[in-house]
């Protein structure tokens, strides 16, 4: 089959397209911006990209078009597979029809740490030689790519329904489908086995209110059969909510003390308790609770696919986090350079938070971030900021692209030269004003979900000056 899609440089759809190759289609795509690294990744697997949505690209003749959430109403292209009357799907939709199906699906769905979860499970069922199918939106270290199908079988079947299936782990988005499909992406996988990590509100843009998220979550969870388990974070209240809403499926709790898995210990080095019962221990290069919680994510949904608890643990001591998570860039003149994907307030707040455990009060942390998801660029979390950065000894924000004052928004902190916050309008007046304050010894953290004008390598070689 040759498939085209449409937006295909997206970490997802990317991802997809990847899949859809190793399965033997033949694959085209196109995408606004076509640039590297995702653009080499791809036509390394030989798959022809297009810049740009031109009409022209009908003549491909492609079987079906893939249509990826960055397509709109009014794309040309779009419009002209519309008025032609010709195939197309979603990507979840073309994954869930081409992929997924027959397989027992594992998917990690919150509004953090997805990623990193993800790829903890998929290092953990690699390691017990369970050779698991991932689709993952980011690049895992581990494994190098952030998609794979995986065995065709499963290597060591379990007495279960679909005992002989093979395992595929997905990181699980909540945000929505398609332009003709504003469901979540996740209500499209199916799992047996569903990782609810965490809910607060994200995604202003599409969501009106946590309810909103909240009932999406409850459509993912209806989707899990009777013998299927979910695992949840027995700490949110919002997900509470969601499985009083309904669940029809065995429930696994982790994180608080009375939780079925719960931690004890130091992040860094913790005990894993199974319903009252020690059973095994994480040690690992790993900070923060929210990391501790991830572990605890994943070692209780690789227990539902018959990893021991200790088999899971011990993955973990060789786990390498994904590219972009707490990432240190370089170390110019005694001061360390990191860059990190966090964007949502409680993500900046528990980055930061991880980096001060490990380095303790002695250390200088400098947080520098640009509000640039949809939800932050709307506002929507604005007077979270100087909760989010209470860790950091100073702060550092770029300011272009947004219609609300940050300034203001960080007023708590003291904003202006010589005070714990700065505010800059463009990424030069963020270099200067960082390197300006930094001095040996600290610790500058730079977190955006883009690519942030590419201040690590600014910041590096502005500090060599």
């Amino acid at each position: 089959m040759h498939i085209h899609i449409l937006g295909i440089c997206g970490t997802f759809m990317g991802g997809v397209a990847a899949l859809a190759r190793e399965a033997g289609h033949r694959v085209t795509g196109c995408d606004a911006n076509v640039y590297p690294p995702m653009s080499d990744q791809l036509r390394a697997l030989g798959i022809d990209l297009i810049e740009g949505f031109a009409p022209e690209q009908l003549a491909l003749k492609p079987d079906l078009f893939v249509v990826g959430n960055v397509v709109s109403r009014g794309n040309p292209l779009m419009e002209a597979i519309l008025d032609a009357g010709l195939p197309y799907v979603s990507g979840p939709q073309w994954l869930a029809e081409n992929v997924l199906a027959g397989r027992h699906v594992l998917a990690v769905a919150g509004t953090h740490g997805k990623t990193t979860t993800t790829s903890m499970l998929a290092w953990i069922l690699e390691s017990a030689g369970q050779q698991p199918g991932f689709l993952i939106g980011g690049v895992p270290l581990n494994f190098g790519v952030s998609a794979r199908l995986g065995a065709a079988q499963r290597p060591a079947p379990a007495a279960t329904p679909l005992g002989a299936a093979p395992l595929f782990v997905i990181e699980a988005d909540e945000y929505d489908t398609a332009f003709f499909d504003k469901r979540s992406k996740f209500v499209h996988y199916r799992p047996r086995t569903a990782v609810l990590n965490n809910l607060e509100f994200d995604h202003a843009d599409i969501f009106d209110d946590l309810a909103a998220i909240e009932r999406q979550f409850h459509h993912l969870v209806r989707t899990v059969p009777p013998s299927g388990r979910v695992v949840v974070n027995g700490l949110e209240e919002s997900l509470a909510r969601v499985l009083h809403t309904g669940c029809w499926s065995e429930v696994t709790s982790f994180g608080a003390a009375v939780s079925d898995f719960h931690a004890v210990g130091d992040p860094q080095a913790f005990d894993v308790v199974h319903q009252g019962q020690t059973v095994a221990r994480v040690e690992w290069t790993l900070t923060g609770v929210h990391n501790q919680l991830n572990a605890l994510a994943a070692i209780a949904a690789a227990h539902h696919v018959g990893v021991a608890p200790a088999q899971a643990a011990a993955a973990l001591g060789s786990f390498q986090n994904v590219k972009r998570r707490m990432e240190l860039r370089g170390t110019v003149g005694g001061v360390a350079v990191y860059d990190d994907f966090a964007h949502h307030p409680t993500a900046l707040r528990t980055t930061l938070d991880g980096l001060r455990r490990t380095l303790g009060a002695g250390a200088r942390i400098l947080a520098v971030f640009e509000p640039r998801s949809n939800t932050m660029k709307l506002g929507a979390m604005k007077s979270q900021l100087p909760w989010a950065l209470e860790p950091a000894d100073l702060a550092f924000c770029h300011t272009a692209g947004l219609d609300w004052d940050a300034a203001q928004a960080l007023a708590p902190l003291g904003v202006g030269p010589g005070q714990r916050a700065q505010t800059a309008p463009d990424i030069d007046t963020l270099v200067a004003q960082v390197t300006q304050a930094a001095r040996p010894g600290d610790h500058v953290v730079c977190m955006s979900n883009g690519g942030f004008g590419g201040i690590h390598a600014k910041l590096l070689q502005a500090l060599q000056k």
